[in-house]
């Protein structure tokens, strides 16, 4: 029985070697980068490819080539590379030697993001995990009720443990 989700390789010449290879359908290329066919037509259209995808029988047809660039795209985006500046860095690709500079320019800028971001994401991390063993021990020693609670903020019989904050070396040693 056949798979429904097969589609017939379509027939293209490689630019490297003038060489019929094996090309992708559109949805080869969804099902092996996680993308949407409706997300590759935009990153199509967004002109994200340094190469014009070929038509061959009014049907889209990727090469492996294109299928490691897309693959490039979607890491540069899930890791917060607008597509403004992927379009600019497939621009320098496409127009080929010589700006190589600029390219690892602004791959260093976009390092340098991801870089503060993941920074912002162990910070919030580390705090959660902090809320997170403050709820446990507190729940283990019925004590859950002495956390903060806005509605009870300010209420008689002292504060409320905020536990807003990762506790400082000191506070550590304190606790024991």
């Amino acid at each position: 029985m056949a798979d429904r989700r097969y589609h017939p390789r379509r027939l293209s010449i490689d630019g490297m070697t003038g060489q019929h290879t094996a090309g992708l359908s559109i949805g080869q290329v969804a099902e092996r980068t996680g993308l949407s066919v409706h997300a590759l037509r935009f990153y199509e259209r967004q002109e994200l490819l340094p190469t014009p995808v070929h038509r061959q029988g009014g049907r889209r047809v990727y090469t492996e080539a294109d299928l490691e660039w897309l693959t490039i795209c979607v890491s540069l985006r899930s890791s917060g590379m607008p597509v403004d500046q992927i379009r600019r860095y497939t621009e320098l690709v496409r127009d080929g030697d010589g700006n190589e500079a600029q390219r690892l320019e602004l791959l260093r800028e976009h390092e340098a993001r991801v870089l503060g971001q993941l920074a912002e994401l162990t910070r919030a991390l580390e705090l959660t995990r902090y809320k997170i063993g403050a709820y446990e021990r507190h729940l283990t020693a019925g004590t859950a009720d002495t956390l903060w609670n806005p509605h009870r903020a300010g209420a008689a019989g002292g504060g409320p443990v905020a536990c807003t904050a990762p506790p400082t070396a000191d506070d550590a040693a304190a606790e024991g």
